[in-house]
């Protein structure tokens, strides 16, 4: 049987989904990456985290936010008081799109197309997992998750409800922390970015 002609239906556990998602074929991407990167975390996760795509480093090790940006991410949610092990983290989209520079594979945005085509695989992760609360880092997220483009500005700071009964938070990416040269504006930015993250942990603990 191919992927498909498998019915969302019979993706029920998340072993089901990566064995699925390490056949996918949806769009391009998967004949240049390494591998598939899908979502890690407890099936019984009350909050989701959504980021861009797997960068360099997770292309390679198969596991999401490994690299600079994980690290980043690892020491936010740490300081607003979350523990990563009880988080489910993945992407908007499973595989690294990348242009060489040399030897070096650099990151490349995802088009429309592409997060088009990888959304079936994050609804199926929403659906498996049912989180209470679903958090867009960066731009592309938030477009997988509405399905239309949104300022991260404009909705920064408040929990959404979409038009599925999804609650959701939009933030930015880690990565986005990695790029700014002042320091002092790095500081701030990771400030607000640790800020987010605790509104997100209010949000859960006054819907328990």
């Amino acid at each position: 049987m191919s992927l498909f002609s498998t019915e969302a239906t019979e993706i029920t556990s998340l072993r089901k989904l990566r064995d699925a998602e390490a056949q996918c074929t949806r769009c391009p991407l998967y004949r240049d990456a390494t591998q598939v990167v899908p979502g890690e975390g407890p099936i019984s996760a009350a909050l989701m985290l959504v980021g861009e795509q797997p960068g360099n480093d997770e292309d390679l090790a198969g596991k999401p936010f490994v690299g600079p940006a994980g690290r980043v991410l690892d020491r936010a949610l740490a300081d607003a008081g979350l523990d990563r092990s009880k988080v489910f983290v993945t992407n908007a989209v499973k595989h690294f799109k990348f242009e060489l520079r040399g030897k070096r594979r650099l990151h490349k945005r995802p088009n429309a197309y592409e997060i088009e085509r990888c959304r079936w695989w994050l609804d199926l992760e929403r659906a498996i997992v049912k989180p209470e609360l679903v958090v867009a880092l960066g731009a592309t997220a938030a477009r997988s998750l509405l399905n239309r483009t949104v300022s991260i500005a404009a909705v920064r700071g408040k929990i959404l409800e979409a038009g599925d009964g999804m609650r959701l938070a939009v933030t930015i990416h880690p990565s986005y922390l990695l790029r700014i040269i002042e320091r002092a504006d790095k500081e701030q930015e990771y400030r607000r970015f640790v800020g987010d993250l605790r509104m997100c942990k209010q949000a859960l603990r006054e819907a328990a």
